[in-house]
């Protein structure tokens, strides 16, 4: 049976820094190679998100936007009944996509030379935001169990010097795809409550969750942290709208709201009004719809990957609860890293992230991106498997 996500979009020569920059980077051509590295999706979004578009486009003309009351009320809709959450419309802020709410929440929170923790191997641009920002990474790694992470929060307690004012959470996980249970997400609180810290918990990929797991907001984990949690949410990663630049940074607690609000009057900051049209299109039932079909496309894609990658002697993908973003170790082939990136890049012509750029842990990594027509899943599986055939 053929899937809407099947259908071949050829993204070359549209700006695209997923396929028009894998050349300059990874020597990997487009013309012939398979982009599998930036974590965006080579499909369409939901057709509402296209209508919602294609009206302000047909209306015209593009000036400032006023009153986010739908906005808003699509974002406590979709929480409310994909989460079991409930917000109130004063607890959200607009930002310029996560990754500038990660930036806005250091500024809010935290002051230069402060340590910020992170579980890694994680989501690189968080290292790459926190040193920008003059603060400082602490990087506390986690434990690899049984082919999956958990965290060893005992290690924790001893790395800790005070100088820690933030911790900024990836849930679920990126790269490897841990759904987080509700009893490690109380160890995050308890560890931060232990330690007087912030807790910033990016949400991101809390809709693209494998058949058989359950994500948590860690909202509801344990109220006694609300006064110290931020939360951040999008739609672009579950949409496939990144380019909007659209992301939720939603603040249960008065006091943190007024910091949060403070530093965004000081930057300027204001929301893009085709981001607020799409995202508040996609929070739909229809939207909803459309992600249930998606999840299961992805999680065939994931089966297909993994057993194709695992048949290789000395490579091993990480079970995946969540995402679409294949975590596989090669350290089994007893390869350096030059060498097994060599023949992804070199050999099958397949353009990845790197996991030393995840942090502590990642070295022996690489990060495949599996949101593409199953078509180039197969094609990617048969180029690995020639690439290291000499292992078989």
């Amino acid at each position: 049976m053929t899937s809407r996500f099947d259908e071949i979009i050829d993204r070359v020569g549209t700006h695209s820094s997923k396929w028009d920059k894998m050349e300059t980077i990874y020597g990997v051509s487009p013309q012939d190679g398979l982009a599998m590295w930036v974590a965006d999706m080579d499909f369409r979004p939901p057709t509402c998100v296209q209508t919602a578009l294609q009206d302000v486009l047909n209306h015209g003309v593009y000036g400032y936007f006023g009153d986010d009351r739908d906005y808003t009320a699509a974002i406590q809709w979709w929480m409310q009944t994909r989460h079991g959450w409930s917000i109130q419309p004063e607890w959200i802020f607009s930002t310029h996509g996560l990754v500038n709410g990660t930036a806005l929440c250091l500024d809010a929170f935290s002051k230069p030379g402060d340590g910020v923790v992170l579980f890694t191997p994680v989501y690189h641009a968080f290292a790459r935001t926190i040193k920008a920002s003059g603060r400082t990474v602490v990087e506390c790694p986690l434990v690899l169990e049984d082919g999956t992470y958990r965290m060893d929060f005992d290690a924790y307690d001893t790395q800790m010097t005070g100088s820690e004012t933030m911790v900024i959470l990836c849930s679920p996980h990126n790269p490897g795809g841990r759904v987080w249970t509700r009893e490690e997400l109380q160890g995050v609180a308890d560890f931060c409550k232990r330690h007087d810290l912030i807790l910033v918990s990016d949400e991101i990929h809390h809709d693209l969750v494998m058949p058989g797991n359950h994500h948590t907001p860690m909202t509801l984990v344990d109220d006694s942290i609300l006064d110290r949690l931020v939360m951040m949410t999008a739609t672009t990663k579950t949409f496939n709208i990144a380019g909007t630049h659209i992301g939720n940074v939603i603040v249960p607690d008065e006091a943190l709201r007024a910091r949060f609000a403070k530093t965004m009057m000081g930057m300027g900051i204001s929301p893009n009004s085709f981001g607020i049209f799409a995202a508040t299109a996609a929070y739909s039932p229809e939207g909803a719809a459309w992600v249930d079909e998606l999840v299961l496309y992805l999680d065939e894609n994931r089966k297909i990957l993994d057993a194709g990658l695992n048949a290789i002697p000395g490579v091993q993908s990480m079970a995946m609860q969540s995402t679409y973003l294949a975590w596989v170790d090669f350290a089994g082939t007893g390869m350096e890293q030059a060498e097994f990136a060599r023949r992804v890049e070199k050999d099958a012509k397949i353009a990845v992230n790197h996991g030393g750029t995840f942090g502590t842990g990642g070295e022996s990594y690489l990060r495949f991106n599996f949101a593409t027509p199953r078509a180039r899943i197969i094609e990617a599986v048969e180029r690995m498997q020639k690439a290291f055939g000499d292992l078989q």
